[in-house]
């Protein structure tokens, strides 16, 4: 305290505490109370008292004084500075002795500061109102209050309860217009918590048992954060909701023996987790009842061996129909993504809907697809769903045979490796595929189902690319071919990746041999020489003679040939390099032109002979041209005339002697000679 020769300080109306909040730079801070000594200002970083690190100036003042730090507090650090006095009395007035003003003001000034101070922390405790005459304000004793919360009575007094059914006043309410009170043990139980059976979710700890009592208790059970191991199948009967925080409420299968999630009823709700690992992360499948009006959204899979199956099951009185799966992803299934089956005699599942679900291999191989609906009827349908998959698979999405009227609707496709981006297996029916994004280097529509689909700007960025595709009637606006461009000499072999192929021999003569018949049925190439050099290309076949049995030979520049696979052997089906067809006759009399072919080489050696063209206005006519030579060397002459018409130029046209020949051409009204001699 203060010598009684001083000048006393005054107290003023100011709360003996100041908070600050540290920057790591300012060292100074003020107090703007007064202290009777340095020892009265108490500091704390925190809840943390300081005893030394900082000196202190203005004890004594009535304004307060400033605390020094001997090093900045860290930026963000709380400061408090307080004022805190013992509550005591050191001295004593001594009777007859002398009775000092100061001394007196000294101890009005110390009463003053330790009232302040017990009236601020006055303020800080719970207390009866000063209208309320409590009959009981004392605690229950340790025993009795021991893992309790403290509440009170019918009377208000206080007691101390447990949380669970003893608690039934009407004592919660939620706030906000029309908002009622309820029980808050009623309260409590709108949904529980995994934790409240015992579930650690430290990732190690095994939680199995804690999940699944809590199951078998409630039908509302929450996931908080965590990590949760688990070894053996949850299983979820009808109506029960199993939701956490999203990606951070995570089940962790101890490895891919079971499944993780079984949904054997109906209107199941699974939301906001993460499973990771599982044979199957979410199997749905009517063991009791039929699993209807299941949604599942909102949960991230990781590294199943199938993410998401739908199984029609054995009882068709018991099927799969009617659930909803929205912003499920699947990331490294080992088999399938999502997979629509039935192992045994069910029903197929069926209006099933998946909106905006991934399978997304991430470089992790994978045996099957990426969506596989190998059985599955009226309209199981797929949104906005996307397979992107490793070039393993068997294809991005797979409509198997036990599919049909399965709906594809803006779905993408991503692969590598020739994997197909929508795989259609013979038996599947009706599939309707419509905004197709493909850009696996597969064909956008594998097509083995004879055509049982239909497709709407269905491929991209090349539309409609389908392989092995029965079309019953097509009309395109624009054809266009793959074509490769060979510019090299000696041998090249080649594929049926492309069906034209433009050729330079310029470098040298080049043979080309064609692949296999048998790795080639209905296909057909076009080959063209593109270069105005001498050097012939030879056209054959990988392992065979060639087509129609020999090689073909261009040696000028645009020369080409068509040529088509059965199978079994290469047909040429045109070329400007083909031989002409011609016909061979030998007799006498009327000799009817039928059109079949371009060249008619007759003789007339047994007889005088009339070659007879049809009318100039005969289908088969109207544009053609055909020649006509006499080939043997009697003097029979070989007359060319015209049904019902007067003859080429407009009179019958002799060959008299060998070699003889005419050239004519029909407009349709008549027979012109182009050529003769």
């Amino acid at each position: 305290m203060l010598d009684q020769g001083d000048e006393h300080i005054k107290m003023p109306a100011v709360e003996p505490i100041v908070r600050y909040v540290g920057n790591g730079s300012r060292t100074e801070f003020a107090f703007p109370f007064p202290i009777f000594a340095s020892e009265d200002l108490a500091v704390y970083f925190g809840a943390a008292k300081r005893e030394s690190g900082f000196d202190i100036s203005g004890a004594g003042e009535t304004a307060g004084g400033n605390i020094i730090f001997d090093t900045a507090p860290a930026d963000g650090q709380q400061i408090t500075l307080k004022r805190e006095l013992p509550i005591e009395r050191i001295t004593d007035f001594i009777e007859g002795g002398d009775f000092s003003a100061a001394t007196i003001n000294n101890e009005l000034d110390y009463m003053v500061a330790s009232m302040q101070q017990i009236e601020r922390s006055d303020r800080h405790v719970l207390r009866y109102a000063d209208h309320e005459e409590p009959s009981n304000n004392t605690l229950p004793n340790r025993g009795e209050r021991a893992e309790k919360v403290l509440g009170f009575d019918s009377n208000g007094d206080p007691v101390a309860l447990k949380l669970d059914s003893t608690i039934s006043s009407k004592d919660y309410i939620i706030g906000g217009n029309g908002a009622v009170s309820r029980e808050l043990n009623s309260k409590l139980a709108d949904y529980v918590s995994i934790k409240d059976f015992g579930a650690i979710g430290d990732g190690v700890a095994d939680d199995t048992n804690a999940i699944l009592s809590a199951l078998a208790s409630h039908d509302a059970i929450f996931v908080p954060e965590g990590r949760y191991r688990i070894n053996a199948t949850l299983r979820l009967k009808a109506r029960q909701t199993l939701f956490g925080l999203g990606a951070s409420s995570v089940l962790v299968c101890a490895d891919k023996s079971f499944n993780a999630l079984e949904i054997v009823e109906d209107h199941v709700n699974v939301r906001g987790l993460r499973i990771e690992g599982s044979d199957i992360a979410i199997r749905l499948f009517g063991l009791t009842r039929p699993v209807v009006q299941t949604a599942v959204t909102d949960v991230t899979i990781i590294a199943p061996n199938i993410g998401v199956q739908l199984d029609g099951y054995e009882d068709a009185n018991k099927p799969c129909y009617w659930n909803n799966f929205t912003r499920v992803l699947v990331e490294q299934p080992a088999i399938h993504g999502f997979h629509l089956t039935k192992s045994g005699a069910g029903d197929t599942p069926n209006a099933n809907k998946f909106i905006a679900c991934r399978a997304y291999s991430l470089g992790a191989p994978i045996t099957g697809a990426g969506f596989y609906i190998e059985y599955g009827r009226y309209n199981n349908s797929f949104s906005e769903c996307e397979a992107n998959v490793d070039g393993s698979a068997q294809g991005c999405f797979i409509i198997g045979s036990g599919a049909g009227e399965t709906i594809l609707i803006s779905p993408y496709a991503e692969s590598f490796n020739q994997v197909p981006n929508v795989k259609l297996e013979s038996g599947s029916q009706e599939t309707v595929i419509y905004n197709l994004l493909s850009v696996s280097d597969g064909a956008a529509i594998w097509d083995l189902s004879g055509g049982a689909y239909t497709a709407y700007n269905a491929g991209f960025p090349y539309k409609n690319t389908l392989q092995r595709t029965n079309c019953i009637d097509i009309n395109t606006k624009l054809h266009r071919y793959d074509t490769s461009y060979i510019d090299t000499s000696g041998e090249v072999i080649l594929d049926t990746s492309h069906s034209v192929h433009l050729i330079s021999s310029y470098g040298g003569a080049l043979t080309v041999k064609l692949p296999e018949p048998a790795q080639a049925v209905g296909v057909v190439m076009m080959i063209k020489k593109t270069d105005s050099s001498a050097n012939v290309i030879t056209v054959t076949e990988d392992g065979g003679a060639g087509p129609d049995g020999r090689s073909y030979f261009l040696g000028v520049e645009n020369d080409y040939v068509n040529v088509l696979s059965n199978g079994a052997e290469w047909f040429v089906i045109s070329s400007n390099r083909s031989p002409g067809n011609t016909r061979y006759h030998d007799g006498s009399g009327t000799y009817d032109i039928d059109m079949a072919t371009d060249t008619y080489l007759l003789s007339s050696y047994g007889g005088a002979m009339t070659a007879r063209l049809p009318p100039a206005n005969a289908a088969e006519a109207v544009g053609r041209t055909v020649t006509i030579k006499k080939t043997d060397p009697s003097s029979n002459t070989i007359t060319v005339s015209e049904q019902g018409g007067a003859g080429p130029d407009g009179y019958a046209q002799p060959l008299s002697s060998q070699y003889n020949a005419i050239t004519v051409v029909s407009n349709g009204a008549q027979w012109y000679i182009v050529n003769k001699f």
